[in-house]
Parts: C-alpha cells; structure tokens; sequence
C-alpha cells in the first residue's frame, strides 16, 4: 500500500513536470544560482480577496515576500478577521511539497560543518532534488516550496505567521478544528483563518514542548515553557484536561524590551512616575507590580528595572524566561522539574541560592506561593525586591500576601514599599494598559493592627492622566541622604528633565537608554547639558513637560509598518472600525 502510495506521488511529480513549461534556468544545484524572490518582477506568491461580506481594512507584511496578514471588517456580524496568508500551491506542487520534505530532513538534521545557515542548506537541497527528479520549476515554485519547508523543519508551522507578527501579543488554540484566536495590539481579539486538526494538533503540542526541551505525554499533559524564540507557552496534550482537545497559548514578547520612555509614550505612567521609580529605585526601595492578565506587569518590572545602578548585583528567578536586562552584573537563574534524573528545583531553592550571592537587588517573576516567605525575609535583611502578581487593588495584594496558600506574617509585609496596581481597560474606544495606582506600605497601626497604605499616584480615567499625592517614600529618601526639601525637589525635577529630554529625542532603545542612565549615575551635569543641547539643536522642548501625554496610546501599539516589515503592496490605509 505504501508502495502505491509511492507510484501515485511519484506520478503526480511527471505530471507536474509534464505540466510546468517554463524552465529555470537559474536551479543548477546551487543555492548561490538562486537570486531573491521580487514581487515586482516575479508577480506575488499568494493572492488573498476578502469573502463577499467583509471588507478589507489593513494588510502588512509579516515575513516578506512571502506571508502577509489581512485584517477584514464583516459589517453583518460587526467583528474583525484576520487572515494569514501564504503562498499559494496547486494539487501537484502540494505533492512535491510532501516528497521533497520526506527527502530533503536528513539533510537539514545532520548537517555537515560547512558553516552553512539552515535556509542555504535547505535552498541548496532543494535545487538538487529538484534537478534529480527532472523537475523545471519555475521561480515561484522553487520559493514557494523553499518557504513551506523552512517554515515547516525551523519555524513554528502553521502558526509561523502569527508568531511572526509582532502586532499580536497573545494565541490562543482552544482545541481540534477551532480558529486560533489571537489578541492584536490594535483589533484586540480577533478570529483567524488557521486550525488543526486532531492528529495535526496533537503532533503540533508535542513538537512545541519538543523544540522547547520539555516532556509532555498523555500521563503529563500540561506543561508550562518558553520557546526558542522567547515566548511563553501554555501546552495541554489530549483531551482528559481539556475535552475540547489539545490546546496551547503561546505570549508573544517584543524582540526588545520596553523602555521607561516606551511606557511613558503609550501612557501607562507619567513621566513624573518614572521619575519617583527611579529615586525610589536607586534608594533599594521594594516593589510588587500588581494587575490582571495581561496587563504589562513583567514588562513594567523589566523597565523600572533599567533605573538599577550600573554596578550592582542583580540576581533574577523565574519560571519561565520573560525578563531581559541590559546590565553587566546580573546573574539568571530558572526553575527546573525534574525530568528523567534529579530534583525539582523550585522558586524557594532558587531564593534561598540567590541570598548566598549575594545580590544587591532580586527580581521574581511572580509571587504566588510558599518562596514569598523567603523573599520577605531577603527585603527585611536588606536586600531589594522587585516582583509581580495577580491583583486588581492595594487591599487585594495584602490580603492575597496574608492569607493561603502565600501566608506572610504581616510583620514583614511592611518590608515592602512600593505598590504599582496595573489595568488593562478601555480609554475611547481604544483598549489601554494604565498604572492605576501607585501605593506606598506604612507601618503598622498601633490602634487597629491593620497594615497603613497610601497613594502616591492616582490615575484619573474620566481626564485619562494621573494625580500626584504626598509621598512620604520621597520624604525617606530625603531624610537618609539629609536633603533639604527644595534639594528633594531640585533632583526630582531634574531627573524628570532627563526623562523628557529622552522622550523628546525619541530614545527608546533600551541599550541607549540604560546608557545615558549609567551616565547620568556618574555625572549628572554633563549629560544633561548635552541632551539639552541636542533637544535644542532640533528644535525641541521637551516631550510633555514631565506630565502624562494622555493620548490613550495601547502600550503594544508599536508602528505598524516599521514593526511587521512594511505594507503590502495595494492595501488600503488601515482606517476603519475597531
């Protein structure tokens, strides 16, 4: 059966060779014959026209030239689609599709040490099986098929192009035959044209935790990982945990990590928060980012985290890998589960490592169980604390902190600081992640027992800025470096100087900016006279005066066409409902 199996694709291979009257003249075994695909010369390799009753509002590139996105409006059922689309292959070519990829995986497993890139490897295996079978492909079939394997033995398959589009933060695969679903930083959820099959998604969950190095089975059908190019990823194999299938979320991370500036420009904080981090952060003063899902509390933590002085220790623990710091003196360590051979090593082991270190600062991913204890123990022996957890208020995180399964003596609770409470909600009709409220921890009060808090920021959504209180971590710092109130006033007002005249010159790489920032630890003066200067040499004055621009900016909103590759060719300007 196999063997007719054979004979019928081996018959199909003759008559497409039969059917392709061009020759190529170009495909002589060699990847270096082989010149780049232009759509303006070659024609486009995938056509896409929206169904009768949607309209297209945006198309971008996601992986040039060859996948692009699509976002259509269906005026009927009033919601966004998004469409990935591909190179197209007839019958015949989807057959050669499947015999050159039997052929050509020992080639790309067992490379020799050529010094070759995977794609060079594969374009040139692909020529020659091509030549071998008498195949005269044409350019459009060579670089079609080229695409579909790399995407298929190096990339993450189907789901390749979403992952490739640095637009959506969230996919979701809710089980076998559903739409992927995937959350744009612009059309917010939104319904895909991509599904799997049950064989297929099985398979798919398996490679995901595969390429990840991690073990899933029908005996162990979740786990949690991070994927070779960053991202998280939420697996469940079978359908005993989840009956309507395997499933997976993967969380999209950006390539580089958001700055203070970034932040300030889509409106999460001001810059006169950033300010109050930055001196409360220099100061080893602790800090909990609080808020749902999704509301950037990791991101926010990897970005106050860029104010840590140049040369103290830093010492990071995480499930899974999301933090990325641009620091010299910063040691990353991950939880691991114990596999064939070995232990679990948890959280607990890792902060109880981290204190032999010796660090000057840890940063947890998340506070969620039993390690808080030791965590608190390291803020009350001095060390400072970064960390994020699941809240919506100041009450919530204390009650979650004080009761099962975290069980932290209120006593050390007070080690804590700082508060920042994060939201993902709606400003107009754009959806917005804001720093709803910045808190400070008091002592305990004598009378009640109860734990004293207070707020230093305070966001206001009916005007979408925020109001600044009295802080007394402000007037701490004073204290302990004997400023003077107006001296207090003079380096807050400077440091917000700093942070507008970065904003002002649109600083937002995060190499650049932990730079200056160094700089500005070293000498204070001669950086901002050079950035005044060059804010007046462009004709500037400042970004926003050191308050929030309030324009309801999403956070992910990075520019579309910079961030995907540009637009494809003929797409209308992207206007339209959302």
């Amino acid at each position: 059966m196999a063997s007719d199996a054979g004979d019928d694709v081996g018959g199909r291979i003759e008559a497409l060779r039969r059917r392709l009257s061009r020759t190529w003249e170009l495909l002589q075994g060699s990847e270096l014959d082989v010149r780049p695909f232009r759509p303006g010369d070659d024609g486009p390799l995938a056509a896409f026209s929206p169904p009768a009753d949607e309209r297209e509002i945006d198309r971008y590139w996601v992986n040039a030239p060859y996948a692009y996105v699509v976002i259509t409006y269906d005026d009927v059922e009033s919601e966004h689609r998004y469409y990935a689309v591909e190179p197209d292959l007839d019958a015949f070519e989807r057959d050669l599709l499947d015999r050159v990829a039997d052929d050509i995986r020992d080639p790309l497993l067992y490379r020799d040490g050529t010094g070759k890139t995977d794609e060079d490897t594969l374009r040139a295996e692909l020529a020659t099986l091509l030549e071998a079978y008498g195949v005269d492909a044409g350019m459009d079939t060579f670089h079609a098929l080229a695409y579909y394997l790399y995407r298929d033995f190096r990339g993450y398959g189907k789901v390749d192009p979403l992952l490739n589009d640095r637009h959506i933060e969230d996919i979701s695969c809710d089980g076998y035959d559903l739409p992927i679903f995937v959350y744009h930083d612009e059309y917010t959820d939104i319904e895909t044209n991509v599904s799997f099959p049950k064989g297929e998604l099985d398979n798919y969950v398996i490679r995901l935790a595969q390429q990840s190095g991690r073990h899933v089975s029908v005996g162990d059908p979740i786990v949690e990982t991070t994927l070779p190019d960053g991202s998280r990823a939420e697996l469940a194999l079978g359908e005993e945990v989840t009956p309507r299938g395997s499933a997976f979320t993967i969380r999209q991370y950006a390539e580089d990590p958001l700055t203070p500036i970034d932040l300030v420009e889509y409106g999460t904080f001001s810059i006169e928060q950033m300010a109050y981090f930055w001196l409360c952060i220099e100061h080893n003063k602790s800090l909990i980012f609080a808020g749902g899902t999704a509301s950037g509390k990791t991101t926010s933590m990897n970005a106050v985290s860029m104010f840590i002085p140049p040369r103290a220790k830093v010492l990071t623990i995480e499930d899974t890998r999301e933090l990325s710091l641009y620091h010299d003196n910063w040691l990353s360590s991950i939880t691991r589960e114990r596999r064939y051979e070995g232990t679990d090593i948890d959280m607990y082991d890792l902060l109880r490592s981290a204190l032999r270190h010796r660090p000057e600062y840890i940063i947890v991913g998340e506070v969620r169980g039993d390690e808080a204890i030791t965590l608190f123990q390291a803020m009350n022996t001095g060390h400072t604390t970064f960390s994020t957890m699941h809240a919506d208020s100041i009450e919530t995180v204390i009650n979650r902190l004080e009761n099962e399964p975290i069980n932290v003596p209120r006593a050390m609770v007070q080690s804590l600081d700082m508060l920042s409470i994060q939201t993902l909600t709606r400003s107009g009709d754009q959806r917005v992640r804001r720093a709803k409220t910045i808190g400070e921890i008091g002592g305990i009060d004598q009378r009640t027992g109860e734990l004293d808090y207070s707020s230093a920021f305070e966001w206001r959504p009916e005007a979408d800025e925020f109001r600044r209180n009295d802080s007394s971590l402000l007037e701490e710092i004073a204290d302990e470096r004997g400023w003077s109130r107006s001296e207090l006033l003079s380096e807050f007002r400077r440091r917000e100087r700093f942070l507008d005249r970065l904003a002002a010159l649109d600083i937002t790489d995060y190499r650049t900016f932990t730079a200056l920032v160094n700089e500005y630890y070293a000498d204070p003066a001669r950086v901002m006279d050079r950035l005044d200067d060059r804010v007046a040499g462009e004709g500037g004055d400042g970004a926003n005066g050191g308050g929030s621009d309030g324009d309801g900016t999403d956070e992910a909103g990075t520019n579309r066409t910079a961030a995907a590759g540009g637009r494809v060719g003929g797409a209308n300007d992207g206007s339209g409902e959302r």
